[in-house]
């Protein structure tokens, strides 16, 4: 039967918070995006050691109190704000943030979502940074949001998967969970996941060397959560047999899916996965799944249109 205890339940049941998330990493990131923009990171020739600067910014004078508010320009699903203060620090200047819209909120063109007071050349240099933080994390957790929207009140729960930006993938997760989404594996590090290059590369597709294969992986991690791949309906047998605790079901019809959920019959989480679109959602959303998996929330999200807007100038 399905394993209930808390470690495993936490493990598959999981949300990205942002207190799970590295200050220290975050930072680092947003260094990265200050020096490709000052300093011309990622090139082989780049501008003379230490000439950090905003040619533009550098040439219009400098107002010492500016008051602007970031907008949204379209509807969407928020997230990303707790990086503001951490980039304006990275521009070495007390920016006053107030008003400030909680992360996974649903916004209206229109709305304000924090306003901004400080030179305006720090604002200047750091708005494009701030922008494009927000904007990519708001598209992955409205995206989110319309894919768990389409599952309704079924019960069963949307799964992210690791098909992440490089370096992005603590902050993509975070807003999958902003977008009410869940967090699957967070990398090869956390759960046993035995696909079919796995099982083809030991010999141990179907039967008997299908089971070893399972019990050797409990054997070896019997902390962590197993889950196994199978792409046909013989293989649940020997699966299930080696105990299992999830079992995706990939690219499954609907009708094999039916008998799929049938055949496991509440003995492992079941995880539906590949060919999974927004129209489909609904339907597999009443076939007594456990999870789906999609990864077009994060890879084919779109940037959502969100501005910075002057609202007062003091000299």
């Amino acid at each position: 039967m399905k394993r209930t205890d808390a470690v495993t339940k936490a493990h598959l049941f999981r949300r990205l918070d942002w207190a799970d998330l590295d200050p220290h990493f975050l930072r680092q990131m947003i260094a990265v995006a200050r020096a490709e923009d000052l300093a011309g990171a990622g090139l082989a020739v780049r501008p003379p050691e230490g000439r950090d600067v905003d040619v533009t910014t550098g040439a219009v004078p400098v107002a010492s109190d500016v008051a602007a508010c970031l907008v949204a320009r379209e509807s969407l699903v928020l997230c990303g704000m707790p990086l503001i203060p951490w980039i304006l620090e990275a521009y070495g200047a007390e920016v006053d943030v107030a008003g400030v819209v909680a992360d996974g909120t649903a916004l209206e063109a229109g709305d304000c979502l924090a306003t901004l007071r400080g030179r305006s050349s720090v604002l200047l240099e750091a708005e494009r940074v701030i922008l494009n933080f927000l904007q990519h994390l708001s598209g992955i957790a409205t995206e989110t949001a319309h894919y768990a929207a389409a599952l309704a009140d079924s019960g069963t729960r949307l799964l992210d998967t690791r098909k992440t930006t490089p370096g992005w993938r603590a902050l993509e997760k975070y807003a999958v969970a902003c977008g009410g989404g869940w967090n699957h594996r967070l990398g090869l590090f956390d759960r046993v996941m035995l696909k079919d290059n796995h099982l083809a590369a030991d010999g141990a597709t179907v039967g008997e060397r299908l089971a070893a294969a399972v019990r050797r992986a409990r054997e070896k991690e019997p902390e962590l959560v197993i889950e196994v791949e199978v792409d046909g309906l013989e293989q649940i047998g020997p699966v299930l047999e080696a105990g299992a605790d999830v079992i995706l079901l990939d690219n499954f019809s609907h009708n094999q899916l039916g008998e799929a959920v049938r055949r496991i019959g509440g003995k492992a989480y079941t995880e539906a996965s590949g060919g999974v679109t927004l129209d489909r959602l609904p339907e597999l959303g009443w076939m007594g799944l456990d999870f789906v998996s999609c990864g077009a929330i994060t890879h084919q999200s779109r940037w959502k249109d969100i501005a910075l807007d002057w609202e007062e100038v003091r000299s």
